[in-house]
């Protein structure tokens, strides 16, 4: 089982990155809100990422996102200012996709779309290390 979870969590990451490029693509073409979806969900996908290690999954964004803020943000893992990345790329999100008539701007997503690129390095650094460590 060890390495199905190893193997889930490697290809959740490389499913981050993907939504990173993804997002990072679509701001050179000026296309915000699809950006920061992408953004989002490439930060989603790295949560997924971390709490796989732990056995953990949830339907909900909102179960992934609090397993992660407690089990890995507040116990040191990460950084106490990734939760609020994560939440403003949520927040951002949420906007974009679901209120009639919002245009994100360019500043907007490029700050979401920068340190969700921050955070997806601090999980390469956590993922390596833990599975090297063979969690």
């Amino acid at each position: 089982m060890e390495g199905k979870v190893k193997d889930l969590s490697k290809y959740r990451y490389q499913k981050a990155e993907q939504n990173l490029e993804i997002a990072k693509d679509l701001f050179d073409r000026e296309v915000y809100g699809f950006a920061l979806n992408r953004a989002y969900y490439a930060a989603f996908d790295a949560m997924r990422a971390v709490n796989a290690l732990d056995g953990f999954d949830s339907s909900k964004h909102s179960g992934v996102i609090s397993h992660f803020n407690k089990n890995h943000v507040k116990n040191g893992d990460f950084n106490a200012d990734t939760s609020g990345i994560i939440r403003r790329a949520s927040m951002m999100r949420e906007k974009s996709d679901y209120e009639d008539f919002y245009e994100p701007d360019r500043e907007d997503a490029e700050t979401v779309i920068k340190e969700v690129e921050e955070f997806l390095t601090a999980v390469k650094t956590f993922l390596n290390r833990n599975l090297r460590a063979g969690k």
